[in-house]
């Protein structure tokens, strides 16, 4: 993965510094701005306002882009175990070719899973929320670490800004006494965002 997440995951909510801007026309880009997902390239860029007003519609840009929603949504628990995924911090994504991968936060950036389809479909027919995740732009956020409940539906750029947190903030083998508040603080600016 390059672009706008890579950048992000590789220097941490600290890398701040300079300023960002949009990966379409150059113009400066607000701290909250808009993400648009390349289809060919299977990644995140950034862009401004007047560009990402290009690709709103269904369909906008011939689909090479897709125009990444605002939409965050808090679910009940939601029995994630028949993903088969082992830990507790990590999002799933739907694609728009029927898979569906795994993606938790680790010292060294995002780990990556395939999960079984078919196990996607079961789970979101028991929740019908997740048929509505948008593929490649939406996923299910989960954090049961520590005694947590919390299940979302955010879109992707959110996942990778907790990657980022994560990595930014783990010290030593267990994550340090910084990283499971820092995760708590993030969960607790989803509410304030929905």
């Amino acid at each position: 993965m390059s672009g706008a997440l890579a950048r992000l995951i590789r220097s941490g909510p600290a890398g701040a510094g300079r300023p960002e801007t949009c990966e379409l026309c150059a113009a400066p880009v607000a701290e909250e701005h808009a993400h648009l997902f390349e289809t060919a390239a299977d990644e995140i860029r950034c862009v401004c306002g007047p560009c990402s007003v290009l690709f709103a519609g269904q369909g906008a840009g011939g689909g090479r882009y897709r125009l990444v929603p605002r939409r965050r949504v808090r679910l009940a628990p939601v029995d994630t175990a028949a993903l088969g995924v082992p830990v507790g911090l990590v999002f799933f994504v739907p694609r728009a070719d029927g898979t569906v991968t795994a993606q938790g936060p680790s010292p060294a950036g995002a780990m990556r899973w395939e999960v079984d389809s078919g196990a996607w479909q079961g789970l979101a027919a028991a929740c019908p929320p997740l048929a509505s995740v948008v593929p490649d732009v939406e996923a299910l956020l989960v954090n049961t670490v520590r005694g947590q409940e919390e299940h979302w539906i955010v879109p992707v750029d959110d996942c990778f800004r907790m990657v980022a947190l994560v990595r930014a903030e783990w010290q030593g083998l267990s994550g340090g006494g910084r990283v499971w508040p820092a995760a708590a603080r993030f969960f607790a600016e989803l509410t304030e965002r929905s």
